[in-house]
C-alpha cells in the first residue's frame, strides 16, 4: 500500500481539482434545459479517461442522454473489468436548504459539499484515478472498459438498448460499480443485493361529483374511506403482504449470509431514536436490517382526494388516488408482481366505487453470490486497505440497470460502494468525506490485483 499512498499524496490536489471540474457541470438529467450540460459532462469524462491512460474514448448517442465509453486492452486473453458509473445528478431543490452553492464544491469539515460529490461523480471518479495509478505504475493486469451514462437518476431508459446494440464492445468478465454505501467509515461492506421495484397509481371513483358531506354522508360511499380500507388490507398483522402469489418466487437466503449480515453494527434503539418512533414494524421473523434488505415491502408513497386547502370545506369527494410502490427481492419478476397487485386490488373493490390500477414503472432486483470469484477478490481488496473483511450487505434501494446488465450482457456486477448514510445523496447539502474518496482509490487497485490473480 506504500506506493498507492505515495501516489495519492503527490496527486491529491490535482485529483480534487479535476473532480471539481466535473461537479461544476449541472448535469441534471430530469430537467430538459440541462441537456447541453449532459454533453459537457460526457466530454469531461472522455478527457479524464483518456488522460488516465485509456487507449481510446468516445461519446455515443442514445435515444436520450449520451454515454461515454473508453477502454484499455492490455491483452485479449487477460480478464476484463467493465467499470459502470453515471454522470447525471438529481435536481437541487429545495435550493434554500443548501448551505453552499450545490454546483460550486467546497471542502469543509473534511468533506466535499456539492451535488454529485458522492452520487455518483465522486464515487465514479475514484475509478478513473485508480486506473490512472495502475497505468502510470505499470500495475494493470486486466483489460479495463468504462461505461459512464447520463440517465441513471431517471431510470436509465436508453441504456438497455445501448447495451443490446454494443454487446461485443461491452464484453467483460465482471462489472465494477461504486454507487452504493458502506456500513460505516471503519466497517467496510459490499452490497450483495438490491431490491427491485413495482410502482402503480390507484384511482378510486365514487359519485360523479363532489357531494355535500352532510346531505350525502352516510348514504354514499366515500372514495377516500374506501381507498384507506383497501390499502389497509394489503398488509396483515404480522407485516406480511396479502396479495395472492406475491411470495411465490421469493428466494430464502442462506443461514451463512444471514449470519454475516448480522455482524453489521446496528443499534435498534438508536435507529428508533433517529426516526423519532416508539417501535419498528415489519414482517415477523426478520430483523430490521433483514426487512429492508432481503424481504419485499409494500408502501403508499402518496395519497390524495377531496379538499386539502386552508380551512374547512365539508365535502364527500368524488375521487381518491394513491401512488403505491413495492420493493422486491431477487427472483421476483416486477412485471408479474405488477399484474398480481392490479388483479387483486381491483378484485376486492366494493360495488359502490370504481377502482383502476395503472402500473407506472418498475425494475428487477439483483443478487450477487458471496462465493463469486469477483466477490472474493473484492473481499480481499478491502482486507488489504482496511485490515478487516467486509460485511455482505443487502440494500433496500434499487439500481434497476444492474439487473439489466445481467439479463442483456450476461455479466454479474460487484458493488464496491464507499458512500456513507450521512452523505445526504438526493438531498440538500450532499457531501462526501475526503477519507472515503481516497480510500476508494486505495482499495480499487487491490481488486484488480486479486481478480487478475484468480483468473490466470
Amino acid at each position: 500500500m506504500e506506493l498507492i499512498n505515495k501516489y495519492i499524496e503527490e496527486n491529491k490536489d490535482r485529483f480534487l481539482e479535476e473532480l471539481f471540474e466535473l461537479i461544476r457541470i449541472p448535469s441534471i438529467s430530469s430537467i430538459e434545459a440541462h441537456k447541453p450540460d449532459m454533453y459537457k459532462a460526457a466530454e469531461c469524462w472522455k478527457k479524464f479517461i483518456l488522460a488516465a491512460g485509456a487507449d481510446k474514448a468516445e461519446i455515443f448517442e442514445t435515444e436520450g442522454n449520451p454515454v461515454t465509453y473508453g477502454e484499455k486492452i492490455i491483452d485479449p486473453n487477460a480478464p476484463t473489468v467493465l467499470v459502470y458509473g453515471h454522470m447525471d445528478v438529481m435536481p437541487v431543490d429545495p435550493i434554500d436548504l443548501w448551505d453552499t452553492d450545490p454546483f460550486e464544491p467546497v471542502i469543509k469539515d473534511g468533506k466535499i459539499w456539492a451535488r454529485g460529490a458522492d452520487d455518483d461523480k465522486g464515487q465514479a471518479f475514484m475509478h478513473a484515478k485508480a486506473f490512472e495509478y495502475m497505468v502510470k505504475n505499470n500495475l494493470l493486469k486486466c483489460n479495463v472498459k468504462f461505461m459512464i451514462e447520463g440517465e441513471e437518476e431517471v431510470g436509465s431508459p436508453s441504456l438497455p438498448k445501448f447495451c443490446e446494440d454494443h454487446k461485443e464492445m461491452l464484453k467483460a468478465d465482471i462489472i465494477l460499480v461504486s454507487d452504493t454505501s458502506m456500513i460505516a467509515p471503519d466497517v467496510p461492506s459490499i452490497t450483495t443485493g438490491l431490491r427491485g421495484l413495482a410502482y402503480w397509481q390507484v384511482d378510486v371513483t365514487g359519485p360523479n361529483k363532489d357531494l355535500h358531506s352532510g346531505i350525502f354522508g352516510g348514504a354514499v360511499a366515500n372514495p377516500c374511506n374506501v381507498l384507506c380500507d383497501m390499502v389497509g388490507k394489503m398488509i396483515d398483522e404480522n407485516g406480511k403482504i396479502t396479495i395472492p402469489g406475491f411470495y411465490d418466487d421469493v428466494i430464502e437466503i442462506s443461514d451463512e449470509e444471514r449470519k454475516k449480515m448480522a455482524e453489521a453494527p446496528f443499534s435498534l434503539e438508536e435507529y428508533k431514536k433517529s426516526l423519532d418512533i416508539k417501535e419498528v414494524f415489519g414482517e415477523k421473523g426478520f430483523s430490521t436490517n433483514e426487512r429492508t434488505g432481503i424481504r419485499p415491502s409494500f408502501d403508499v408513497c402518496g395519497m390524495w382526494g377531496g379538499y386539502t386547502g386552508e380551512g374547512a370545506k365539508t365535502v364527500l369527494p368524488s375521487e381518491a388516488h394513491a401512488k403505491i410502490s413495492s420493493r422486491l427481492v431477487p427472483n421476483q419478476d416486477h412485471e408479474k408482481i405488477a399484474i398480481l397487485f392490479k388483479e387483486y386490488f381491483e378484485s376486492i373493490a366494493p360495488e359502490y366505487v370504481k377502482v383502476s390500477v395503472t402500473p407506472l414503472h418498475g425494475g428487477p432486483a439483483y443478487g450477487c453470490p458471496i462465493d463469486l470469484p469477483a466477490y472474493i477478490a473484492a473481499e480481499k481488496a478491502y482486507v488489504d486497505s482496511y485490515g478487516k473483511a467486509p460485511i455482505p450487505a443487502r440494500s433496500g434501494g434499487s439500481i434497476p440497470i444492474i439487473s439489466t446488465f445481467e439479463k442483456v450482457l450476461g455479466i454479474k456486477s460487484i458493488l464496491m460502494g464507499f458512500g456513507l448514510g450521512s452523505d445526504a445523496i438526493h438531498s440538500p447539502n450532499e457531501n462526501y468525506p475526503l477519507e472515503q474518496f481516497f480510500n476508494g482509490i486505495r482499495t480499487i487497485p487491490q481488486f484488480y490485483k486479486h481478480f487478475a490473480e484468480m483468473n490466470k
